[in-house]
């Protein structure tokens, strides 16, 4: 026979330390030694764990054949197998571990429910989240970040005091008002409207979204929505609009079936707003008057954000007298003051 050399040699073979230590099922080793003659010799060693199947050595030595086998102690394994599933170390020890971190993620979810508390989130977690996104045509929910507003002394922004006072049981507007250095005085009328915005109470229980009133030496009334990109929107008209989207949702036109009449009329109070002429104004409150017809308000039987931003563009105008009013709009300016107190 030919002799066979040793493939794999004999090493000392060192253990990875990052790895997790697994229990020894089967510490018995067998190891077959067969010795024949010098002349025809088949050298062959084995090792029998429990994961051997049967290790059968064959020598020949002058005619005469040897067999050992080494054959899998089954009875013996099985027990071990028996007795590690039995051991109730183990479990008991994993179980505890379970309750440790199951009590650390309740800790976990009660400390999030009383950040986003403080910060007047939606406490109705990321399912409500996800429902409101796919409601919204896949749309990701930004939150409502704090808002700036321009404006000159002499071009009042009305809309903020009335949309206050007529919000003040569903959501909040906090203003807080500061001066540009390009207006030395804001005037008597300025300092009026500053003083009813004051009197109009911060609740903090409803959602708010907080608005920063500059008064400064600018062209337009304009509002600047996000601290990150310089985006400003122009026109009182415009402030109403946005305004109207985020504020409660009974002020929210877009679902109405009456939003395209809602826009027609600020429309007409963005037009009002840049006549130079008192033949155009007549033009602009006939349209009005037209619009308005025998409804209560311009939205129908419910004031809408069109009534605030008529309302305030008669305000900003001292050009037009009560007696350039028809009596059906002097009717309704009567049942809009008493929500605006304007």
């Amino acid at each position: 026979m030919y002799e066979l050399n040793t493939l794999l040699p004999e090493y000392d073979i060192k253990l990875p330390t990052c790895m997790y230590p697994m229990k020894v099922l089967n510490n018995s080793r067998a190891t077959v030694d067969v010795k024949a003659d010098a002349s025809n010799i088949i050298i062959l060693k084995g090792l029998c764990n429990g994961h051997a199947n049967l290790l059968a050595t064959s020598a020949v030595t002058s005619g005469e054949l040897t067999k050992k086998v080494c054959a899998l102690d089954l009875d013996n394994l099985s027990a071990q197998i028996q007795k590690l599933l039995k051991s109730s170390n183990d479990v008991d020890g994993v179980s505890a571990r379970q309750e440790k971190v199951l009590k650390q993620l309740q800790e976990l979810k009660e400390q999030m429910a009383n950040i986003r508390a403080s910060l007047g989130l939606c406490q109705k977690g990321a399912q409500h989240t996800v429902q409101t996104s796919l409601r919204n045509g896949g749309l990701r929910e930004e939150p409502l970040h704090d808002i700036v507003i321009n404006g000159h002394p002499n071009f009042i922004p009305y809309a903020l005091l009335a949309l206050k006072n007529a919000w003040k049981d569903l959501f909040t507007i906090d203003v807080k008002i500061f001066k540009h250095s390009t207006v030395p005085d804001i005037g008597k009328e300025a300092s009026e409207f500053e003083k009813k915005l004051a009197q109009v109470k911060v609740d903090q229980s409803k959602p708010k979204v907080n608005i920063s009133l500059i008064w400064k030496n600018c062209e337009h009334t304009e509002m600047i929505s996000s601290p990150t990109m310089y985006v400003p929107i122009y026109g009182e008209v415009n402030i109403i609009r946005y305004l109207g989207r985020v504020g409660p949702e009974a002020y929210r036109y877009e679902n109405s079936p009456n939003c395209n009449e809602i826009d027609a009329v600020l429309d007409i109070c963005y037009q009002l707003l840049r006549c130079n002429t008192s033949k155009s104004r007549a033009a602009m409150l006939r349209a009005l008057n037209l619009r308005l017809g025998k409804q209560q308000y311009f939205g129908g039987d419910e004031i809408s954000v069109a009534d605030i931003g008529v309302h305030s563009s008669l305000k900003r105008l001292p050009a037009i007298t009560p007696k350039d009013l028809t009596p059906t709009l002097t009717e309704w300016r009567k049942r809009v003051q008493l929500v605006t107190q304007l």
